[in-house]
């Protein structure tokens, strides 16, 4: 078995069952920190759920950085603008299925003229200006929503069902809550990553996007078109924004702040890796839940609104332990 696979089947358990025993032990010392083991588990199943948006997220960075090298800031309002056009396809009267599949072209289409009018002229550019160009295009997609579908507050219901749910039953007396609509969610991010992973690893284009993600000058060399590639990549990252959007705007409203789940992605990637789509996944995971369980077990001891900063001083944690990530790969230059 591989090494890093065993370290994580491990290590996994070893801090869930440490966090808890530690927090059952501050709660002898603060009777009004509520606890038991089924409703720890209770917050990190739903913390967890919750990290699966925040991969989503940051597999649109991920994307467009290995293939191209850009820092793609635009991926937050990306996100926001998708699930701002579907919303307008559905009040226009169309099915949610038919207006997810416009808007995925819309996203596709977005994504080839940012491609070919925003960056292709700045290729072989300082990586800095490449994203300031990525920061426009955040303003530039937030303020064109606002102007084709609006600022209020939208509801997109897609038929996913909310109502909570109890499960192992059998082993925790009352069981354990999770709310259906975390669960689908989680489920169709999982779905979406494995046919990523599938598509990176089995099909020609895939590895392609690979060898360039390597090393451009070779992929070159050996004739894969890198802007062919960019464009493609884009075109996914699209794809990916669209589907974190309504899901999101599904359970939150679709608002701008939608575009400020990017600003989360951040710490994310810092944790899992820059370039590691391994690394974007493990990273969400592991933010959703810790974030979760701070904010209940915590904050009685260090305030409230932990989740508003618990991401930002993990990642600050990790860069000066690891600063590659747990899956980014240790850069060495030598002079």
């Amino acid at each position: 078995m591989n090494t890093r696979v065993l370290t994580w089947l491990v290590a996994v358990p070893a801090v869930v069952i440490g966090l808890g025993l530690l927090f059952q032990l501050l709660s002898l010392v603060e009777p009004s920190l509520y606890f038991t083991w089924a409703y720890y588990l209770e917050v990190l199943i739903g913390g967890t759920l919750q990290g699966v948006m925040y991969s989503l997220v940051a597999l649109g960075f991920v994307l467009i950085f290995k293939a191209s090298s850009v820092f793609n800031f635009a991926q937050g309002s990306m996100v926001l603008f998708a699930a701002l056009t579907m919303v307008g396809m559905i009040e226009w009267g169309l099915h949610w299925t038919l207006a997810f599949l416009i808007t995925a072209g819309v996203m596709v289409v977005l994504a080839l003229v940012i491609e070919r009018v925003v960056l292709r002229p700045l290729v072989n550019q300082p990586h800095i200006i490449l994203f300031m160009a990525t920061i426009g295009i955040f303003y530039f997609l937030d303020g064109l929503g606002q102007t084709l579908w609006g600022s209020d507050v939208k509801q997109l219901d897609i038929g996913i069902p909310r109502t909570p749910i109890f499960i192992l039953e059998s082993v925790f007396e009352g069981g354990i809550l999770v709310n259906q609509f975390d669960i689908v969610a989680a489920a169709i991010g999982g779905i979406l990553v494995l046919v990523l992973a599938i598509f990176f690893q089995k099909t020609r284009i895939g590895r392609a996007l690979r060898a360039v993600a390597d090393d451009h000058q070779a992929a070159l060399s050996v004739g894969i078109p890198l802007k062919t590639i960019w464009a493609i990549v884009w075109s996914v990252a699209g794809f990916v924004a669209l589907v974190t959007g309504v899901i999101w705007g599904s359970k939150l409203g679709v608002q701008f702040t939608l575009a400020l789940i990017a600003l989360k992605a951040l710490p994310v990637l810092i944790l899992g890796g820059l370039t590691s789509i391994p690394g974007a996944i493990v990273g969400g995971l592991i933010i959703g839940a810790g974030e979760q369980v701070a904010e209940v077990f915590l904050s009685t001891f260090i305030g409230s609104a932990i989740q508003d900063w618990f991401a930002y001083v993990l990642a600050m944690l990790f860069l000066l332990v690891r600063p590659q990530g747990l899956f980014g790969e240790k850069i060495i230059e030598r002079v």
